[in-house]
């Protein structure tokens, strides 16, 4: 059974960008028509920019999501999915559809007032209220998943220590109904970055981030406040569309349509689990602003991650002793991801510095905007700044490798046949944030590649194969070898050639899948 305290799903697009690891997993469960349906495309994903407003100058553009050519070559080798962007109120029903296709109930406007956990039969009994009825009810269930986000109650009851560090402040979403189509035609991208530093501005919008909800006509004005704002500030719908108005920057109609707060956090629970059959996962364990577009992917990997080991406990395929490889693997990538989210978020303070957007009086403000554009050496100086803090933010836009790159390590992967730990190759060794490095060492995810016959015929998407020379580099193992591949396609284990006589073969691989499967020799 799933529950939900909103009446339904999401009603606001919140995230939005898909990366292909987590279009990986939708594609495993048949989704990914259903997302290519109603996503953008990378057409409408080809740059981030920074201007003064939407019809005004432009500073800087970037490509982004795998669009700039010198990176296309990456992607497309990373992964048979394409980034793309996809609002979660998009997103949410076609999760929902596909679950209460596959028998499980799913009640909104329902609340989990506690649960009790029975310590000899580790039976759980959680109380739940119906919001519409007021009425009460208990469930028995054998596991309980915590997947309540930010404000989890389940975290809160289960008491897991959270690693907080001071968060960046305020957030407003400003959803907003307006046609840019003339403005985007010849810059297609689905983040743009205002910045007004030669402007007074209002203390609730003294910057922000205009993304693209449904090219070209919806859009979220995302609005940061002055530093020192009163979080509980109140402006009026009439305040919040003037300030729309001038991140526009002509005379477009434009309709407010929501209105809503968050928290720039840095947030990860140091454990995700209370024993082997209660877990928590998604925005729940790890809270971070939107940079990377890291929200939302992880938490679906979390629940792909979690998915295969209960069903094979459940199946009796594994010991329950698996499940407790969910917080061994996952644990680490939530604090990897908050960590780079912020770091994204901090590279922009540079970049403010060097437009002049930091100090407080516009009066200081405009000198530095001035230089920006002086033809002397200190506006040189300052333009090189600025350049070298927009390619920065590269690491934002193309990071590759904190998408794709995590590592397991621990039960769940066999690494013992390994002559050496793990280290990574190429590009990646230098920059382990915007270089992929595919591998097949145990506790990577498996490389993909697409193959074709030696006889002509359509090609073939797998993620293992041996005739083709890119495969020859990455598969890490001689022509009579193997990789053994979990249901999450991440490797648990490999070994370059085969045994020397049938029974050992057999009795390595035994001892393998004993192993990873955790149970005990």
């Amino acid at each position: 059974m799933m529950i939900g305290a909103a009446p339904g799903t999401a009603n606001t697009p919140r995230a939005h960008i898909t990366n292909m690891a987590a279009l990986e997993c939708l594609r495993d469960i048949g989704l990914d028509r259903d997302v290519e349906q109603v996503s953008s495309k990378g057409h409408c994903m080809v740059h981030t920019r920074w201007c003064h407003s939407m019809a005004g100058e432009e500073y800087a553009r970037l490509y982004s999501w795998g669009n700039d050519l010198r990176r296309k070559g990456d992607y497309e080798m990373a992964s048979p999915c394409q980034p793309a962007d996809i609002p979660q109120t998009l997103l949410e029903p076609i999760l929902i559809r596909h679950a209460t296709h596959n028998k499980f109930q799913v009640r909104f406007d329902t609340v989990r007032t506690s649960f009790t956990k029975d310590e000899k039969t580790g039976q759980i009994t959680a109380t739940l209220r119906d919001k519409f009825s007021n009425l009460e009810y208990k469930i028995n269930t054998k596991y309980l998943f915590g997947a309540d986000g930010a404000q989890s109650q389940v975290v809160k009851q289960l008491d897991l220590p959270l690693e907080r560090k001071p968060g960046q402040g305020l957030a407003i979403n400003v959803l907003v109904k307006a046609n840019l189509s003339h403005l985007v035609k010849h810059r297609k991208g689905n983040l743009h970055w205002v910045m007004q530093p030669d402007k007074e501005h209002p203390e609730f919008g003294w910057m922000g981030i205009v993304r693209t909800v449904k090219p070209w006509d919806e859009w979220m004005f995302i609005l940061f406040p002055n530093r020192d704002c009163d979080p509980n500030i109140q402006a009026t719908k009439e305040e919040y569309l003037e300030r729309v108005q001038d991140f526009i920057g002509d005379d477009t109609p434009a309709e407010v349509l929501n209105v809503s707060k968050w928290f720039i956090n840095e947030i990860v629970a140091e454990r995700y689990s209370d024993g082997s059959y209660i877990h928590c996962l998604g925005d729940a364990v790890h809270r971070h602003p939107p940079m990377n577009g890291l929200g939302s992917n992880t938490c679906i990997q979390d629940a792909f991650n979690l998915a295969w080991k209960v069903a094979y406990v459940e199946k009796g395929i594994a010991s329950p002793a698996l499940l407790d490889t969910y917080n061994t693997e996952r644990q680490p990538v939530g604090k990897s991801i908050i960590t780079r989210a912020n770091d994204a978020f901090r590279d922009h303070f540079h970049l403010w510095d060097a437009m002049g957007a930091l100090p407080e009086k516009v009066e200081e403000r405009r000198p530095i905007v001035d230089e920006l554009a002086s033809p002397s050496l200190q506006g040189e100086e300052r333009r090189r700044r600025f350049r070298d803090v927009i390619t920065q933010t590269s690491h934002e836009f193309h990071g590759l490798c904190i998408e794709m790159g995590q590592r397991y390590s621990g039960l769940g992967i066999y690494d013992a046949d390994e002559p050496a730990p793990y280290s990574p190759s190429g590009k990646a060794a230098d920059d382990p944030i915007l270089h992929y490095d595919a591998s097949t060492y145990p506790g990577c995810r498996l490389p993909h590649v697409w193959l074709n016959t030696s006889i002509p015929s359509e090609p073939l998407e797998v993620k293992l194969g041996r005739r083709q020379q890119r495969k020859l580099r990455v598969r890490g193992i001689e022509d009579s070898g193997a990789v053994l591949v979990r249901p999450d396609r991440f490797v648990a284990w490999r070994y370059p050639r085969t045994l020397a006589d049938a029974e050992g073969c057999s009795e390595k691989l035994i001892s393998v899948m004993k192993s990873v499967l955790g149970f005990k020799d």
